[in-house]
């Protein structure tokens, strides 16, 4: 049914869900693109230089998170509780991660090669969690019967 254009319910897909969805297959082609810039040796590399769009710095874990992520996301947001629930995901995880950020920068310990582009993605994908997660759905009376 999702080729429908409806979730697990056999509704409409809502706007929390569609947004799931479309972060999740971002996060998760972000992932494999990564490890045509990464390859798959020193994983935990920390200031790589190795860049995304030119901009993004990441390692081989930093592409492993983001591949998780994507998944969790086309996974999760078939429904819409999924979908809130990756939203908080999303909230959390990228709050700490912009959290974390401010403090590894350039720091020998920085095991996910984190730069300040990374931070400014990190903390722009919490307030889309919480956007997902908090979004008002209606609810439409079907008058097709």
């Amino acid at each position: 049914m999702a080729a429908s254009g409806h979730n697990a319910t056999g509704r409409g897909k809502t706007v929390p869900e569609i947004l799931g969805l479309a972060f999740g297959a971002i996060y998760l082609l972000v992932g494999i693109v990564g490890f045509f810039v990464t390859g798959f040796d020193d994983f935990f590399a920390h200031n790589t230089e190795e860049k995304l769009l030119g901009i993004f710095e990441i390692n081989g874990m930093h592409n492993v998170v983001h591949i998780l992520i994507g998944i969790a996301g086309l996974v999760l947001s078939r429904t819409l509780s999924g979908a809130r629930t990756y939203g908080w995901l999303l909230a959390v995880g990228y709050g700490a991660a912009f959290i974390y950020g401010l403090l590894a920068i350039g720091k020998d310990w920085d095991f996910l090669s984190i730069n300040g582009a990374d931070n400014v993605l990190h903390i722009a994908t919490a307030i889309v969690g919480l956007v997902i997660a908090l979004l008002p759905v209606r609810n439409a009376v079907d008058n097709r019967r």
